[in-house]
C-alpha cells in the first residue's frame, strides 16, 4: 500500500539528530560566508517592515544569516515590544547627535554598521555583506559574486537623484569626486571593502549634514532641500574617498509602480515611494504609527487580483509592472499572516482573499528568482497563467503530530511549528498531545500549537505495559473519531522534524490507495518471519516510515488497524531480538513502526 520516498522528498523535512553529509557542511559553510544586515529603529513603523523583510529573506531562500541593527533611545528600548522579530544587534541611536543635537535618525545606519564591525563576533566569519532598507521585499537570493561583485568592487542599484555628484557638492565633500557614484538602496560588497567604507561613511554623513548651505534641491536633489538625504550622500563621498568603484546595475531593484525592461527579473522591491494599482494604492507612509503586526489577523488592505490586473491594462510592459506591485504588497501581507499565526492568534476568517495567499497559484508565482539564471522565462510570455485561483483547487491538506505533556516535546513543538510557518505548508496543523489528566494539570505549554487533546496510553489500560510510542497511532484514531475535517490528504510528522519547504501530496504522488512516505530500511522484519506471523500480505510490507502523507479515506481505514497492529507486535515479546527486527535495543521499542507497516499491509490493495 506504501510507495517510499525517494531523495526529492526528503529534503522537504529535516530529522533532528541527522548526520550531514560532507557535501553539505561544504556548501552550508559556503552559505554562511555572506551576511545580510538592514538598520531599524525602535518603531511600529519598522516592525511592519521587519516582519515583511524577514519574511521574503526565508522565502527567497537568501543564503547565511541576517541581522537588523536596532537603533533605540533607553526610553524606546524600556517600550519597545518587537525584540523577537528577527536576529538582532542593539546599537545606541545617534538620531540625536549627541555632540551637535541635530535630530536625524537616517544617521543610524552607518553608525549601527560601524557598531556591527566593531561589536559582532559574526562579522569576523564574513567575506561578502549584503545591505538593505527595512522596507524591501527579497524576491530571490542575492548571491554577490553571482552580480559580479568584487573586492574593491561592490555593487549597487543606481539612484539617479543624486546630483550632488555632479556639482560642487562631491567637489567639496571628497578628494575624488571623479569617483563619485550615484547609488544606494541594495549594496553588496566584500567585507575588507565595508570595513574601510564604513567610517568614512557614517563621517561623510556628519559632514554633508553639518553643510546646510548646500542643502538645497539644486544641489542635492533632495525635494525637500531639508538634508534628508545626506546618508547617502555620506555613503557615496565615503565610497570615493577609499577608492571604490561601483558596478551599478538598475535592473536588481525595482520600485513598485515602475516599469522593468523587458526580460529583466528584479530581485528586489523597494516600496519606499507610493505605488497604486488601479483604484487601490499603498504609501508606507500612511502607516508610521501602525501597530499592525501586534493586531491579530489585520493585514494591509488587498489589492486587486491578478485576474483583474489582467483585465484592466492592455500594455503588457505595464501590467507587467502591475503584477509586480501586487506581489509586493500581497508578500508583505503573507508576512504578517505567518507572523499573527506565530503570535498564537487565533485562525482568520476564510476569505477569498486568504484564500489566494494560501493558494498553490500564489506559491507559484512568488517561487524564488534567481538572477543568474538564462534559461528563466520572460514573466511577460506568462502573463496568461495569472489567475485568483487554479482552475481546478488543489486539494486541501492537514498537518499532524504527536507529542506528550512534557518539557522534552515543548521545545521540539516550537521548532516545528516554527519550520512550518517559514516553509509555507499549506492547510492547517495539529498537535496530538497525550496526557493523563495529573499530568495535563500541571502541564504549561497548552499555547504551543493548535492542539487536539488526547488520553494518554503510554500505560496501557488492559495490559499495563509502558509504552509511550503507542500514543501516536492511537491519537490518530482518536483524532478521526471526534474531528470532523475537510482535508482531503493528511500528512503525519514527528515532532523531531523541522519543515524546509511544502508538502504538498500530489507533488510526491499520493492519492487514494496510494500513500507516500521515506524509507526505514533498518526495518528488516519486513523480510523475515516476523511480517509472516503478522500480517496476511507479508509481501507488502514496505520499511518506511517518519514522513506519512495519505489520502483520508485511507487513513480511516487504516489507522485502527495501525493500533491493533502495534498492541500485536507490542506483546510478542518472543521476537523484539534484532534479528528479527532489526531494534538494536531488543525491547519492542518500535513496534510501533512495524504496526504501521503491518496495517498498511493488511489494507493494500
Amino acid at each position: 500500500m506504501t510507495t517510499p520516498m525517494m531523495a526529492a522528498a526528503v529534503t522537504a523535512v529535516l530529522v533532528v539528530g541527522m548526520v550531514m553529509t560532507a557535501e553539505a557542511v561544504e556548501v552550508g559553510e559556503v552559505g554562511w560566508r555572506i551576511h545580510t544586515l538592514f538598520s531599524v529603529e525602535c518603531q511600529d513603523y519598522f516592525d511592519w517592515q521587519t516582519v515583511g523583510l524577514m519574511h521574503s529573506f526565508r522565502k527567497a531562500r537568501q543564503p547565511g544569516p541576517i541581522t537588523r541593527l536596532l537603533s533605540c533611545t533607553p526610553e524606546e528600548r524600556a517600550r519597545y515590544r518587537g525584540m523577537g522579530l528577527a536576529p538582532t544587534l542593539e546599537v545606541p541611536s545617534m538620531s540625536r547627535h549627541p555632540l551637535t543635537g541635530d535630530w536625524y535618525p537616517a544617521i543610524n545606519k552607518p553608525a549601527g554598521v560601524v557598531h556591527w564591525l566593531k561589536n559582532s563576533k559574526e562579522a569576523e566569519n564574513v567575506d561578502w555583506v549584503v545591505i538593505l532598507d527595512a522596507d524591501m521585499i527579497i524576491r530571490g537570493p542575492i548571491i554577490p559574486w553571482e552580480l559580479g561583485v568584487e573586492k574593491g568592487k561592490p555593487v549597487a542599484a543606481y539612484y539617479g537623484y543624486l546630483v550632488g555628484c555632479d556639482n560642487i557638492l562631491a567637489q567639496l565633500h571628497t578628494k575624488h569626486p571623479e569617483l563619485c557614484d550615484k547609488v544606494g538602496g541594495l549594496l553588496a560588497m566584500h567585507i575588507d571593502d565595508l570595513k574601510a567604507l564604513a567610517p568614512m561613511w557614517l563621517s561623510k554623513t556628519e559632514e554633508v549634514r553639518e553643510d546646510r548651505a548646500h542643502w538645497g534641491t539644486n544641489i542635492t536633489g533632495d525635494i525637500y532641500g531639508q538634508g534628508w538625504i545626506s546618508e547617502m550622500y555620506g555613503y557615496s563621498f565615503g565610497a570615493a574617498e577609499v577608492g571604490l568603484h561601483h558596478k551599478i546595475n538598475d535592473d536588481l531593484m525595482i520600485y513598485p509602480g515602475y516599469i522593468p525592461r523587458p526580460g529583466v527579473e528584479p530581485i528586489l522591491f523597494h516600496y519606499g515611494l507610493p505605488f497604486k494599482v488601479g483604484n487601490w494604492s499603498f504609501s508606507k507612509l500612511e502607516h508610521h504609527e501602525d501597530g499592525i503586526v501586534y493586531e491579530c489577523n489585520r493585514l494591509f488592505p488587498p489589492p486587486p487580483f491578478p485576474r483583474e490586473v489582467q483585465m484592466m491594462e492592455a500594455d503588457p510592459n505595464v501590467r507587467r509592472s502591475l503584477f509586480l506591485s501586487i506581489e509586493c504588497i500581497n508578500t508583505l501581507n503573507e508576512g504578517l499572516l505567518f507572523h499573527h499565526a506565530s503570535m498564537g492568534c487565533p485562525k482568520p476568517q476564510w476569505s477569498r482573499y486568504l484564500s489566494f495567499l494560501k493558494s498553490q497559484k500564489f506559491s507559484e508565482l512568488t517561487k524564488p528568482k534567481y538572477w543568474n539564471h538564462p534559461e528563466l522565462e520572460s514573466q511577460i510570455s506568462k502573463e496568461t497563467q495569472h489567475s485568483d485561483e487554479p482552475v481546478e483547487p488543489n486539494p486541501k491538506i492537514h498537518t499532524l503530530f504527536s507529542t506528550e505533556c512534557s518539557p522534552y516535546f515543548d521545545w521540539q513543538t516550537v521548532g516545528l511549528m516554527h519550520s512550518f510557518y517559514l516553509s509555507g505548508q499549506p492547510g492547517n496543523i495539529t498537535r496530538l498531545l497525550s496526557c493523563t489528566e495529573k499530568d495535563l494539570e500541571q502541564y504549561k505549554g497548552r499555547d504551543l500549537a493548535p492542539t487536539h487533546y488526547v488520553p494518554s496510553m503510554s500505560r496501557h489500560p488492559l495490559t499495563g505495559d509502558w509504552y509511550p510510542a503507542i500514543n501516536k497511532p492511537a491519537a490518530v484514531v482518536h483524532w478521526l473519531n471526534h474531528v470532523e475535517t475537510d482535508a482531503e490528504f493528511i500528512v503525519i510528522l514527528d515532532a523531531d522534524m523541522i519543515l524546509r519547504g511544502p508538502i504538498t501530496p500530489w507533488e510526491y504522488g499520493a492519492e487514494l490507495g496510494h500513500p507516500v512516505s521515506t524509507p526505514y530500511d533498518y526495518l528488516i522484519g519486513c523480510d523475515n518471519e516476523l511480517a509472516k506471523l503478522h500480517t496476511r500480505n507479508p509481501t507488502a510490507c514496505d520499511k518506511v516510515g517518519g514522513v506519512i502523507i495519505m489520502h483520508i479515506e485511507d487513513l480511516r481505514k487504516f489507522a485502527i488497524l495501525w493500533l491493533l497492529k502495534t498492541e500485536e507486535v507490542r506483546a510478542d515479546k518472543a521476537h523484539y531480538a534484532t534479528k528479527f527486527t532489526g531494534d538494536i535495543y531488543e525491547s519492542g521499542w518500535i513496534s510501533e513502526m512495524y504496526g504501521y507497516s503491518f496495517g498498511a499491509a493488511e489494507v493494500c490493495r
